[in-house]
């Protein structure tokens, strides 16, 4: 089957290549010239582990191409899919230029029955504004589907996730189209992944409140975090008998300095915006963003408190990327957590494993550094921001040594306080009293 997918980002890349891979003659399709010839010599924009392989692999065999004529790609293609940014505007509401111009172009473009499918995250009507779009632009009683095919895509996993998905969600009112997506997921069909067929509407507003959903639990467990270091509680045994529960479950109750990257806060402020302009208030997301807000200057204040001041202060900040596994920064907490540093008076000196390059234009006056121990030497301590495996087995000894005093800040919960404290550190981090028992020792009885 002929696939076009219309974008190259992150969302857009790693669908053409898995289906790609799935056996599917992809056309992978971006309106940047230097994109397109960078991805035909094989080189990656983003950073996504296995995804050079894939692409290099799929490109070689045939079945994975990149082009900038939009046209063709449409006209040779069965079903197009709409990979392409919706940034947030200032009102929170997601901005669909770059769709309504995909969508001009496909009915400009329509030689035949196509399924139309957006892969990225739209508000819900999007699909029906596509419909009206393409009609306007299509030749007079042209046929053709729009689905919502949402993407659960994490960064830093997502070529399992689109091979080992939890659910494929697919809305769409015509039998037609169902069927061509089912055979477009075939593989996943055989491998028993679930299918949610529904309508377009309920489609678009899963993904929303999937991630909703998510970022609460992300900020409940930050908010119970900050409420047992008031009561010496221990948040991590707290959330492991809470994730026991399987109504609960263990996933996203990790605490640390709030949730970022390119979908929880952008879906987040966009689904409340959805329910605003309907009259509605969404309560609880309006507070899990504010939660996720005051989390990140609550890091802050707990930096400053364990520095003794931030003034003249140089820190050493680990992680730059808004989790491990990608080079994203998009409202990375340790961007924010920066800023308010320096605007304390801090000197910052900071590396991630992956993030530099994107870091270096948007980090004025911090000092980034080529390794971890680079980044400590001299500093008045070290504050671990994203817990990259790169990050859970640093030599304590030579850190110590390098650090003008041995305070390292965990805001991830890396360390067992009792190591770090043997190690002759002072250690301080998210929801866990000094001197607390590993977790890992505390299992429940059969």
């Amino acid at each position: 089957m002929n696939i076009c997918v219309v974008g190259s980002g992150y969302v857009g890349l790693v669908t053409g290549a898995c289906l790609a891979d799935f056996g599917m003659q992809v056309v992978s399709v971006d309106k940047d010239s230097a994109k397109v010839e960078a991805l035909r010599r094989g080189e990656i924009p983003i950073y996504e582990p296995g995804l050079d392989t894939l692409v290099r692999k799929n490109a070689e065999a045939g079945r994975l191409s990149f082009t900038t004529g939009i046209g063709p790609a449409i006209e040779q293609a069965t079903v197009v899919f709409i990979a392409v940014g919706t940034p947030s505007r200032a009102d929170g509401s997601a901005d669909l230029k770059y769709v309504r111009e995909v969508a001009a172009s496909i009915g400009q473009h329509l030689n035949g029955y196509k399924v139309i499918v957006t892969k990225s995250t739209v508000p819900i009507g999007t699909g029906k504004m596509i419909d009206e779009l393409v009609r306007q632009e299509a030749p007079e009683g042209a046929r053709f589907a729009v689905v919502s095919n949402p993407e659960f895509l994490r960064e830093g996993s997502a070529i399992e996730d689109f091979m080992m998905p939890d659910r494929v969600v697919i809305g769409t009112q015509d039998p037609r189209a169902a069927e061509i997506m089912l055979d477009v997921y075939s593989p996943l069909r055989l491998a028993d992944v679930p299918f949610v067929v529904t309508n377009v509407e309920s489609a678009e507003l899963i993904k929303y409140a999937s991630n909703g959903f998510l970022a609460t639990k992300i900020s409940f467990i930050n908010e119970v975090a900050t409420l047992c270091e008031a009561l010496g509680a221990n948040v991590e045994v707290v959330a492991r008998g809470m994730g026991l529960d399987k109504r609960i479950g263990p996933r996203f109750l990790h605490p640390g300095p709030g949730f970022g990257g390119s979908c929880f806060p952008k879906d987040t402020r966009a689904v409340a915006q959805i329910a605003e302009e309907k009259g509605l208030r969404f309560h609880i997301i309006e507070s899990v963003l504010e939660v996720n807000e005051a989390t990140t200057l609550r890091m802050v204040d707990k930096i400053r408190q364990a520095f003794g001041g931030l003034e003249g202060k140089i820190v050493a900040v680990l992680g730059l990327a808004f989790k491990p596994e990608t080079d994203d920064i998009r409202e990375s907490p340790a961007l924010a957590i920066i800023e308010n540093l320096q605007k304390q008076g801090a000197q910052v000196r900071a590396h991630d494993p992956a993030a530099m390059e994107a870091s270096r234009p948007v980090l004025p006056g911090v000092e980034l550094a080529e390794d971890p121990y680079t980044a400590a030497k001299g500093a008045d301590g070290l504050v671990i921001v994203t817990e990259w495996n790169q990050f859970r087995a640093l030599e304590l000894d030579r850190l110590r040594d390098l650090l003008r005093q041995p305070l390292v800040v965990d805001l991830r919960n890396v360390y067992e306080p009792e190591k770090m404290a043997a190690a002759g550190f002072r250690y301080e981090s998210i929801g866990r009293p000094e001197g607390s028992s590993s977790p890992l020792l505390m299992k429940e009885r059969p």
